[in-house]
């Protein structure tokens, strides 16, 4: 899982990295899957400077197209980065795949996943800032049943009353033909789902964005 270490609240930077674009020109090899699915292939290349992708994932007898994970470390620096102190951490999972329509059933299966690996996959303890669970169905249209359920859906649970942190299930729909799509209030990740606009799934306008202005409040 990629780790996307944000700068201290002290002021020190952090370790550079290449850029994606001077990656691509120096080498033609792709830090990522190709999807046999031109429109998957184009959001995964959207994705990969954050995510680390998987193709043709399964979990608890669910089959997924892409799967996208990043993880996300914040801590604060007193004159040495081996001093440091309110470390946290975040994390976020991509779920999306093609269906031939979507349905509120089956995002309610998708949300239930959800908190079922939440149990599995979160440890709780203090420095756990935050997991989001984001469930993509990607298909011909996006019915009107569906758009309600989706623009009222909301689903955090605190761990150990906030103390250790909170997890998140996000749910989308995005129907590509016909530019439409429609994200649960915390579901930023999904900008990358559509290719139509300009919006940017840049860690910092989503998960990361929301971590940073926790910690440094």
């Amino acid at each position: 899982m990629r780790s996307v270490e944000p700068e201290d609240a002290e002021g020190a930077g952090t370790q550079d990295e290449p850029s994606g674009a001077d990656a691509s020109v120096s080498g033609p090899a792709l830090d990522r899957p190709e999807w046999d699915d031109e429109y998957l292939d184009r959001v995964a290349e959207r994705l990969m400077y954050n995510y680390d992708l998987e193709r043709e994932y399964a979990v608890r007898g669910e089959r997924f197209d892409l799967f996208g994970s990043m993880r996300m470390e914040s801590q604060k620096q007193f004159l040495h980065r081996s001093i440091n102190y309110a470390n946290h951490h975040a994390m976020e999972y991509m779920f999306a795949r093609r269906v031939e329509s979507a349905t509120v059933a089956e995002l309610e299966r998708l949300v239930e996943l959800g908190h079922a690996l939440a149990d599995e996959w979160i440890e709780p303890d203090e420095e756990h800032y935050g997991t989001d669970f984001t469930f993509v169905l990607v298909a011909d249209a996006v019915p009107e049943e569906v758009r309600t359920f989706v623009s009222e859906f909301a689903d955090r649970t605190l761990l150990k009353f906030g103390y250790y942190g909170h997890y998140e299930v996000n749910v989308a729909v995005v129907a590509p033909a016909d530019e439409d799509a429609v994200a649960s209030r915390n579901a930023d990740s999904v900008a990358a789902f559509t290719l139509w606009t300009d919006g940017s799934p840049a860690v910092s306008d989503g998960l990361l964005g929301r971590v940073l202005g926790k910690l440094r409040r």
